[in-house]
């Protein structure tokens, strides 16, 4: 049986972080219906921080999908990238598009690090890839739920399905101590779509 949400914190509850206008949200629609037909089932619920977990992710097509997406829902959404990506000459085009450096080799790990982010940002929507590559994996990294958990802000899982051509957003998902358990709720909203190459297992 499925656990309920929980309910979400009353001070996260808010207007979504947005980008773009009119134009932008009518090419990103555009965009889906040129890569064959794509919509979108559900809505992001209105919360001004949240962990956005991405799957399957089997391909580089994904990414596309994804920007079509954010640009049709007019959502501003971050991105983690390796920090030497953000000097000349890519460094303006990385945060314009919703980068956010990250040093690995930094005392502090990527967890603490995107924990302190949260801390400092009213509003942020972070896309994450739970799977942490394209590969076909059996078992999900957790650092996406650690995150959410130690920044006390809720996963909203995403869902590419590309057998439908239809990307499914889930609710907001607060996540408890028992990671373990959290991992196989949260996967279970992603166990009906078919990636490109392959499904989340």
């Amino acid at each position: 049986m499925t656990k309920a949400p929980d309910p979400v914190p009353e001070q996260l509850l808010g207007e979504l972080p947005t980008q773009g206008g009119r134009f932008s949200r009518w090419l990103g629609r555009a965009g889906l219906r040129l890569m064959g037909g794509w919509r979108i089932n559900g809505q992001f619920p209105a919360v001004r921080q949240a962990l956005v977990a991405v799957a399957p992710h089997t391909s580089n097509w994904d990414f596309p999908v994804g920007v079509f997406t954010k640009m049709a829902l007019g959502l501003k959404l971050s991105f983690l990238a390796k920090h030497t990506l953000f000097h000349f000459p890519l460094g303006t085009l990385m945060r314009k598009l919703g980068g956010i450096p990250v040093d690995r080799r930094a005392a502090r790990g990527v967890v603490e690090q995107m924990v302190d982010r949260f801390a400092q940002q009213r509003q942020l929507m972070l896309v994450l890839t739970p799977e942490g590559t394209r590969k076909k994996v059996t078992q999900w990294k957790t650092g996406f739920l650690h995150i959410a958990r130690q920044a006390h802000v809720p996963v909203i899982p995403v869902a590419f399905d590309f057998a439908r051509k239809v990307v499914d957003i889930g609710p907001a998902l607060m996540i408890s101590g028992d990671i373990e358990s959290e991992l196989q709720r949260v996967k279970s909203y992603f166990m009906h779509a078919k990636g490109k190459h392959g499904s989340v297992t």
